[in-house]
């Protein structure tokens, strides 16, 4: 029997020993009052019929008022029924207390915890830095952060103001606040006495970003790194975010104290610094600085996601997709670099700006592979950045598989696949699912009816569109911005309402940009209407005179009524003003790898084979054609 025993498992061996002994208590009658006993029972994981049976035994054993005891207990039940057992306490002290304002605050019941903290006030016994921390807890989670200030005295008094986790929890709750956060942050965090502690930075610093103050942020941020206190991950996050809130006016002033300052300093944390000036000079649009940044962190700072997410981000945010991907591909080449769903959102951004949607499934197929098929259905900017992937490379089929597979619709994912739709020509479709956003309980922002304005203009749906344009004022009293002015102005423009559309150019209370007086020219374009086009088009030279796309349409349009003679007047006018076209670019995946043509340009590594391609081409399309 000894031998079977020996071989159960440990956790079957300690349920075993306490039954037998929960026995013995029983056979030992009343008299049997051996706390530590039960106390050793009530310890790690007990079982919901174990348990019962052990508080059945206190019970009749009249051990329901050991403090010890009870503490155990009101640890292992749900809030009513602990709350019940800690009432049942005559003479309770602090260990009892302190477990029944545990069990309120991580329950949610905030209320509970503030009473039984004035309880514990009341009774005279003094609290100590778990009682602060449970309490604090409460303050942090509850909506309205009212206790705080109370709490904040109280630990004050009782000499816990130099304890770096509880005055972390205080600098939380008054960022939560907001009021008068800066003073009162400040005034804690200046407080603790080791200033070593990563997470009482990080703290002070998402409370300073939480509430708008991104320069005091960065200033935190350097004198961190000067105390030679590494950031963490979730301390740059902070600062990242900081900087991205941060006036592009400030930008230069920052980009040249960080420069400045990484020179005068060495050490581990200049791998922080430098991520930071990646990402402003991405920012300021700075990418070869960028670059340069990204190039001075070191090996150990490279195996942080974060520095390559920056730089992944610069690539994107300035129009240089290939260049992102390219760095991707690098990044994942090492094991130890595990992209994060940020890295994901980027790359599907750089595959949705150059069309490549292999790459795009790939990236989806990844996702799944690693086990994250939940975050791509729960977290709703990862599922939004592949509904707009997908659409904008075409596969409006697996967007919408995207879309309802997403766990939690908002306002944005319905936005994405309603200007999908509306961009691929499906208006109906991106009609009809607004209708349903009703059936989420969704009510509709500005960029919504962007996206249902630009589908009836993309479907030609005028009559609907005029009807949208109504109802986004009268009915959901939202005022049309310039942007969605400039869509509606397209729509009739297209579907040959030129009047109409320059009487809202008129009306509207914005003047008029290049996209305004742009549609009304390509209305002018499509409909032939040369009478107004010469018009406008002085108009759009006025607002944006180094476009080339005015020019070459008002020469399509002089062309197609053949006044050749105007046609070379306006093209000497361009290069009389320097006007260039821009070139036509594509983009064309062949074996894993995007090629990217830029109209006219020769500098293809492979572009003497690609002509002579064409050339061979060419010859065999002129023999068929003569047959």
């Amino acid at each position: 029997m000894f031998a079977l025993f020996q071989k159960l498992p440990l956790q079957m061996k300690l349920r075993c020993s306490s039954l037998n002994l929960l026995r013995n208590l029983s056979s030992s009658g009343a008299t049997c009052r051996d706390f530590t006993c039960f106390s050793t029972l009530l310890q790690g994981r007990v079982s919901h019929s174990h348990l019962l049976q052990i508080h059945a035994r206190v019970f009749r054993l009249h051990l329901s008022q050991d403090n010890l005891i009870a503490t155990r207990l009101i640890g292992h039940y749900p809030h009513g029924i602990a709350l019940r057992v800690f009432s049942q306490l005559k003479k309770p002290n602090l260990f009892p207390f302190n477990a029944i304002i545990r069990v309120s605050a991580y329950g949610g019941h905030f209320a509970d915890s503030f009473f039984i903290f004035r309880k514990l006030k009341r009774c005279s016994l003094p609290p100590n830095d778990l009682t602060f921390s449970f309490i604090l807890k409460s303050c942090l989670q509850s909506e309205e952060a009212l206790h705080v200030e109370q709490i904040h005295t109280h630990v004050w008094k009782m000499g816990y103001c130099r304890d770096p986790f509880l005055c972390s929890g205080l600098i939380a709750i008054y960022a939560k606040a907001r009021k008068n956060f800066a003073v009162y942050g400040l005034k804690v965090f200046d407080q603790i006495s080791d200033k070593s502690m990563v997470f009482c930075w990080t703290t002070l610093m998402a409370g300073f970003a939480q509430s708008g103050q991104s320069q005091e942020v960065l200033r935190l941020f350097c004198l961190m790194v000067k105390e030679n206190v590494k950031p963490e991950d979730d301390t740059m996050v902070s600062v990242l975010s900081a900087c991205s809130n941060l006036d592009v006016a400030l930008i230069e002033n920052w980009i040249t104290i960080l420069s400045e300052f990484v020179k005068d300093f060495e050490g581990s944390c200049c791998d922080s610094v430098y991520i930071v000036l990646v990402y402003l000079y991405g920012k300021w649009g700075m990418i070869e600085r960028s670059k340069e940044s990204f190039d001075r962190i070191t090996s150990n700072g490279k195996r942080r996601v974060l520095s390559w997410n920056s730089m992944i981000n610069a690539y994107v945010q300035n129009g240089f997709p290939l260049e992102a991907l390219d760095l991707f591909r690098i990044m994942v080449q090492d094991p130890n670099n595990r992209p994060n769903h940020v890295t994901m959102v980027s790359v599907l951004s750089a595959c949705a700006q150059i069309g490549d949607l292999d790459l795009g499934i790939w990236v989806h197929e990844y996702m799944k592979s690693e086990g994250r098929r939940s975050v791509i259905e729960s977290n709703k900017v990862l599922a939004t950045a592949l509904i707009d992937m997908y659409c904008k490379c075409g596969s409006l089929e697996k967007a919408k598989e995207v879309f309802d597979e997403m766990a939690l619709k908002d306002v944005v994912s319905f936005n994405a696949i309603i200007m999908g739709l509306a961009v691929n020509g499906k208006g109906h479709e991106a009609i009809e699912l607004f209708s349903r956003m009703q059936e989420f309980s969704l009510r509709p922002n500005a960029g919504t009816f962007l996206g249902l304005l630009c589908a009836c203009s993309h479907s030609g749906l005028s009559d609907r569109g005029r009807q949208i344009f109504i109802d986004m004022r009268s009915r959901f009293f939202i005022h049309p911005k310039l942007e969605h002015y400039a869509c509606y102005i397209d729509l009739l423009a297209r579907e040959g309402h030129v009047e109409e559309a320059l009487d809202v150019a008129a009306s509207m209370p914005f003047k008029p940009n290049n996209f305004v007086w742009g549609a009304l020219l390509g209305g002018c374009l499509l409909h032939s209407r040369l009478d107004l086009a010469q018009n406008i088009y002085s108009r759009l030279l006025e607002v944006d005179p180094d476009n080339s796309a005015g020019y070459v349409m008002l020469a399509n349009v002089l062309a197609g009524d053949q006044r050749w003679t105007d046609v070379s007047s306006v093209r000497w006018f361009m290069r009389e003003k320097g006007v260039k076209k821009q070139p036509g670019c594509s983009w064309i995946g062949v074996e894993g790898i995007v090629h990217e043509f830029l109209a006219g340009s020769p500098w293809h590594p492979q572009i003497e084979i690609i002509y002579q391609t064409l050339h061979e081409l060419s010859k065999k399309m002129r023999v068929a054609s003569s047959c």
